[in-house]
């Protein structure tokens, strides 16, 4: 991958994660229906889609060099709930808190989950999974997308790591296991994975700039034109259509615009693969970039407890209010950050250390070489 695709993938990052944080301060809840055009827009939901193909791009690209399923088994593991972990009691000690302060900011979109059943569900990533009844992770709503992702990142991993029939069986156990819902909005993901193998085979040598520029403005301004068109809505009522008489937002939840979701998905690796073609030679650095796409996975998993901690604190419905939603949530996970998501080097050494020590007495790692990387 070169420096300049991993600067912008990481721009990207952020680029999401604040549109997903302006979004949430944007229900009508917080502040009073006054932005209500963005969440008419619906853009939380489309940018995490961006996260999707990102994350499948970089997966495939860690996988590859990973080798094997242990490494890769650890190195995901580490990511994830180095951060989930503590982000889960935040998420329960700041509703606990809130609540006591001021009850009424939790009348909706909060479920009042007992700490042992946030836990086991949070941390199991499978609030999502069809096995077993849809769980709000407290105020957390947005860790649904969590779900998802663990569920992607394992399917990926018994079709990448294993063969024959022991592939074959887990791959249908964990279709049954996560559902359809879940698995409607894997082709965002699948796209990051075709990128990385387009990127691995040299593609970017056989696209012409001409054509990367093409693609570079023509994702967004694609993405752009559908939203004025009403795209999105034309696809909600087909989808609806399919389901009547039942509704499809019940049944689909989160997947409920899983059409405009693949459109999004495809729109986003068109601009990726244009992106990486330009960025082919760039060698500039970016250490600001780099430093706000280390706290991103952090902004995305505390900010909406957060949201609800000021709502509590603060009832008055003032415009310094809707400020202190944007800058405390983003300033939330950027301390969050600097003791969970930034040091995972140093966990994945700890616990590879402690691993030594405690069972691997011939000296070989089991685990196989570590990557401390702590954007994968």
């Amino acid at each position: 991958m070169t420096r300049g695709l991993s600067i912008w993938l990481d721009a990207l990052r952020v680029m999401a994660t604040i549109v997903v944080v302006i979004s949430h301060i944007c229900y009508p809840r917080f502040t009073r229906g006054d932005y209500i055009v963005v969440r008419e827009l619906n853009l939380g939901s489309d940018a995490v889609i961006v996260f999707f193909v990102i994350s499948g791009l970089v997966i495939t690209f860690a996988a590859e060099r990973d080798w094997r399923l242990s490494t890769y088994a650890f190195n995901r593991l580490t990511r994830l709930l180095s951060v989930l972990a503590p982000a889960l009691l935040l998420t329960f000690a700041f509703d606990q808190i809130g609540k006591s302060i001021g009850p009424e900011a939790y009348t909706s979109f909060y479920n009042p989950a007992s700490f042992a059943e946030l836990m086991l569900r949070g941390l199991t990533m499978s609030n999502e999974w069809s096995i077993l009844p849809r769980l709000r992770l407290g105020s957390n709503g947005p860790l649904w997308s969590l779900s998802y992702e663990a569920a992607y990142y394992v399917l990926f991993a018994v079709a990448f790591y294993l063969s024959g029939a022991r592939r074959a069986a887990l791959l249908i156990l964990m279709v049954v296991v996560v559902g359809p819902r879940v698995l409607l909005l894997m082709p965002s993901w699948l796209m990051g994975v075709w990128l990385w193998k387009w990127l691995a085979a040299g593609g970017i040598d056989r696209l012409s700039r001409r054509m990367a520029h093409l693609g570079a403005w023509g994702g967004p301004a694609l993405y752009v034109m559908c939203l004025w068109a009403g795209v999105p809505d034309m696809l909600k009522t087909q989808t609806s259509a399919l389901f009547d008489p039942l509704s499809y937002r019940s049944i689909l939840v989160f997947s409920d615009e899983f059409i405009w979701n693949g459109l999004i998905g495809a729109m986003t690796a068109i601009h990726i693969m244009g992106m990486a073609r330009l960025l082919s030679a760039y060698k500039r650095p970016h250490p600001g970039i780099r430093w706000w796409a280390g706290a991103s996975f952090s902004i995305y998993v505390t900010h909406y407890p957060a949201l609800h901690l000021i709502d509590a604190l603060f009832p008055a419905e003032t415009l310094a209010r809707d400020v202190l939603f944007l800058v405390g949530s983003i300033t939330v996970g950027l301390v969050f950050a600097q003791f969970f998501e930034r040091p995972v080097a140093g966990f994945r050494k700890a616990l590879l250390a402690l691993h030594g020590r405690l069972f691997d007495r011939s000296g070989a790692n089991p685990i196989g070489d570590p990557v401390i990387d702590p954007k994968i």
